[in-house]
């Protein structure tokens, strides 16, 4: 990732760093292993980006897109050099970390893959807010989208375009997903994404299934730790949990969340405009990977300082 900040454009007011102002851990069970899992997340230091700790094997993972492993059933990051270190259903926890605008943290975990908890972002972005979040130097990095780049399978596609010049350098966001269940269908969702508008729009949306992929799933020794407690499983035109939905189109919103949890694995926030189309794990890794195949599809440069903080700096600033 050294390309990166060697094609670094520099703006005279950047936004700070973020970690979080103390630890925080939880335990739940593994969606695939059912066994119990403990988490920390801790505050790192300025640089660190997001890592993963496997305590049980005493190995640090890089949340990076480069080391994504498998995207068949969730987004799993391991080590090349040693493949038993790996960490599955990440993109929930990420899609919160990112959302969060945290750029440096360290998460141990003891087991292969993260706690399901809900099925949803929620319980993690709870305790991000729980533990706090506090600014600790460096300048705070956005990836630039320079240039359309898109990845095509079948008729699921990804896009990451350039923001329009006057737009806010965020992530602008529109997905489109059909199912043939008549409790899904199609459904679009448009979204500027913002700690706000995740929190109140896509945090809560939780992971599903068919009920007729869970017994092929069981037999293969997977989904161990799946319930209705924890994701929302369809049967043709029924909701199968007693308590329905969050939203009438809760599962175009979690997929976005899986979007946005798979594209923080970029290693900065994201200045453009996304655009998918029956998007999943697979297609989100390939778009990043296209998106660093040519240099000229982006640059990093210095996220600026919004709002009342840049008033502030502009204030302190020498005359």
């Amino acid at each position: 990732m050294s390309s990166l900040r060697d094609r670094s454009d520099f703006t005279s007011h950047a936004a700070p760093r973020l970690t979080l102002k103390a630890p925080i851990a939880c335990v739940g069970r593994g969606l695939h292993s059912g066994a119990d899992v403990h988490v920390k997340l801790r505050p790192a230091p300025a640089g660190t980006g997001i890592v993963f700790h496997r305590t049980d094997l005493g190995a640090k993972i890089p949340a990076r897109f480069d080391l994504v492993t498998d995207t068949r059933l969730c987004t799993v990051v391991s080590l090349p050099e040693r493949p038993e270190a790996r960490v599955g259903t990440i993109e929930h926890l990420m899609a919160a970390i990112s959302a969060s605008r945290i750029d440096d943290l360290i998460i141990d975990v003891d087991a292969a893959e993260l706690p399901i908890l809900d099925g949803s972002s929620a319980p993690f972005l709870f305790l991000i807010e729980s533990a706090g979040i506090a600014e600790h130097g460096g300048a705070r990095e956005v990836l630039e989208i320079l240039r359309p780049v898109r990845v095509a399978q079948g008729e699921a596609f990804a896009e990451l375009r350039p923001r329009h010049p006057d737009a806010q350098a965020c992530l602008e966001m529109s997905l489109a997903i059909e199912f043939p269940s008549p409790a899904i269908g199609r459904q679009a969702l448009n979204l500027r994404l913002s700690p706000e508008s995740f929190a109140q729009e896509l945090a809560a949306a939780r992971t599903f299934t068919m009920a007729a992929e869970i017994e092929g799933l069981r037999k293969a020794g997977l989904a161990k730790g799946g319930s209705l407690a924890n994701a929302i499983v369809v049967d043709g035109a029924n909701v199968m949990n007693p308590e329905g939905l969050r939203w009438p189109d809760e599962f175009v919103r979690h997929k976005m969340l899986d979007v946005v949890g798979d594209l923080a694995l970029a290693g900065a926030p994201i200045s453009g405009r996304f655009v998918g189309q029956r998007t999943g794990h697979a297609i989100n890794n390939l778009l990043l990977r296209e998106v660093f195949s040519d240099s000229a599809n982006y640059r990093l440069t210095r996220a600026p300082l919004v709002g009342a903080a840049m008033h502030m700096a502009a204030a302190a600033a020498p005359v």
